[in-house]
């Protein structure tokens, strides 16, 4: 029979959680957390293993809230029709999935637009913890090709690249929040979406 939990996964979760947001991978220590989530370090060693599965867990607590967030408003924009104008309003609603998080779970979003999973996790993490994180950038991938046929008529590699351009590489520098600017990073990352897919669009049969 497994032992008890002596302290909710969440709330140790919560802890590490805002200790990355505020800083850099190495402000997540055993000891650290343990400190500010009231637990004792042993706690936490009983319900992660080691750190880099307790940083493993954060961050996949994380992706799959921004996953959750972008895929309901990108079905919301499909589902208004098949036009390419839908389409491109879905792609920009990706792209700002960011600042929904950001509204929702700031600590999450701020995991994510400032820490690169390669570079936080190290190798050996679980297989179970290993497999989740896999399938969740599956899960991933099928949002980048649903909006790429959508888009384009078709899913490959050309069509998913751009699509990820607009989606996975333009949102975090411009949503980062820690320069100041005097526009709306929200409105120029929208713009920059919709550049980005009207260069890639095809042109028109005879034209």
């Amino acid at each position: 029979m497994a032992r008890p939990r002596l302290h909710d996964l969440d709330a140790l979760l919560d802890a590490a959680e805002e200790l990355l947001a505020a800083g850099d991978g190495r402000a997540v220590t055993i000891r650290a957390v343990a400190e500010r989530a009231g637990a004792s370090s042993g706690s936490l060693y009983h319900a992660f293993g080691s750190r880099n599965e307790l940083l493993g867990r954060l961050w996949l607590r994380a992706a799959r809230r921004f996953l959750a967030l972008q895929r309901e408003a990108v079905e919301r924009c499909l589902a208004a029709g098949d036009a390419w104008e839908h389409a491109e309003d879905a792609t920009v609603a990706a792209a700002l999935t960011l600042r929904d998080l950001q509204a929702s779970a700031p600590a999450s979003a701020q995991v994510l637009i400032r820490h690169r999973r390669e570079q936080l996790l190290e190798d050996g993490l679980p297989d179970a913890l290993d497999d989740e994180l896999r399938a969740l950038d599956g899960e991933l991938l099928g949002v980048l090709r649903r909006l790429a046929a959508s888009l384009f008529g078709t899913a490959d590699r050309r069509t998913v690249e751009t699509v990820a351009v607009c989606v996975v590489d333009l949102p975090p520098p411009l949503l980062d929040g820690r320069r100041p600017r005097l526009i709306d990073p929200a409105d120029a990352l929208a713009a920059a979406v919709r550049g980005v897919l009207r260069a890639a669009r095809p042109a028109p049969s005879g034209a």
